[in-house]
């Protein structure tokens, strides 16, 4: 395994496989050290989503908060600091929900689902180049964001599709 390329987040590795003819075949992965993404919800049932530009796609998404891990910083962790940093709430219980991969194509990056519930509202400490609206919405609202399009990111659909799976098994 070669590194290609090492940047802030990220790195570029070039890995080797064999395939079924018995060929070796060379292939780029991105080598990213995990994500979560937390799903607040409020005491009212209201769920926390952000609005943020994405340079990758030049254009403002509609999310849930995430954020990458440090090295070697526990999951959980990073949930607090992220939810903490990009909404401004505190979450009494975090808990863990879902594992996934976000391209596995490509990227090895796999992400951390978690819930968060009760909430305390407090300011926000976002990085530098960030600039994030919160927008607080209901479960039919988010899932006609996700059904209509508007709500575009993966991570968030996965988080919104799991929690109205859960919450119609209530």
């Amino acid at each position: 395994m070669d590194t290609i390329f090492t940047g802030r987040i990220f790195k570029i590795v070039k890995k080797f496989i064999t395939n079924s003819s018995g060929k070796q075949v060379e292939r780029h992965v991105v080598v990213h050290p995990g994500a979560v993404v937390i799903l607040p919800i409020l005491s009212d049932g209201r769920i926390v989503l952000i609005r943020q530009y994405r340079i990758a796609v030049e254009e403002n998404l509609i999310e849930l908060p995430a954020g990458t891990k440090e090295p070697g910083e526990e999951p959980i962790v990073t949930a607090r600091r992220e939810l903490m940093e990009e909404t401004g709430y505190r979450a009494d219980e975090l808990v863990p929900a879902l594992r996934f991969y976000t391209s596995p194509g490509f990227v090895k990056e796999e992400m951390c689902l978690f819930k968060a519930t009760k909430l305390t509202a407090g300011p926000t400490a976002m990085d530098d180049d960030e600039k994030i609206e919160t927008l607080l919405v209901d479960l039919p609202q988010a899932m006609n964001m996700v059904l209509s399009g508007e709500i575009r990111d993966a991570k968030t659909i996965i988080g919104l599709l799991w929690y109205n799976q859960q919450m119609e098994r209530e």
